[in-house]
């Protein structure tokens, strides 16, 4: 059995989820907002205690793969409608700026001729801290979860971190490894 799928996903109160018998897609309501997503028919769902428990009808390869990934899926759903993701990036380098123009937009300034200008979905918020001999730090907030990681791999595509000095934008906490330069080989 999946060792994923198997996983009771526990239902904090004022978290709604409802199952389209037509259409195969599932809703999630919470405080914080809605979200929507398409369930393969074969797996089914049922809500008991507090608890929403996912099944599959055999053991094929697909049947096991669908089980894990649709509980990963709803999981990460109930989560963000109730709490919300958040992802810090640090932009490292002498001179490389982020503003927060707005809510849904952000200025950075990161080597280039020209600054970026971008522009983010409705459901995401930005902000950026800038503190006195600190890097720059971007916030990114948002209850979908697969939004919020494909906006910060698009950011940090912009300048990802280089090997040799460590200038770039990069997640807080994550550990770029550093090349010897040409003067090493001596």
């Amino acid at each position: 059995m999946s060792r994923i799928g198997k996983l009771a996903i526990s239902i904090p109160s004022g978290v709604e989820i409802k199952r389209d018998e037509k259409s195969n897609v599932v809703t999630v309501k919470g405080p914080l907002g809605e979200l929507h997503q398409y369930v393969d028919p074969d797996i089914t769902m049922e809500v008991e205690d507090g608890h929403l428990k996912l099944s599959r009808p055999t053991d094929q390869k697909r049947h096991k793969a669908l089980h894990g990934l649709y509980r990963a899926l709803l999981n990460n759903m109930v989560t963000g409608v109730s709490k919300g993701f958040e992802i810090k990036q640090e932009v490292v380098g002498v001179g490389y700026k982020a503003e927060a123009k707005g809510p849904h937009q952000l200025d950075l300034s990161l080597g280039y001729s020209h600054n970026i200008l971008f522009d983010f979905p409705d459901e995401i918020k930005v902000e950026t801290v800038s503190e006195k001999g600190k890097n720059p730090i971007i916030i990114l907030k948002g209850i979908d979860r697969q939004l919020l990681g494909q906006v910060a791999n698009k950011i940090r595509s912009y300048r990802k971190p280089e090997p040799y000095k460590g200038k770039g934008i990069r997640f807080v906490g994550e550990v770029v490894r550093k090349k010897a330069g040409k003067s090493a080989e001596k």
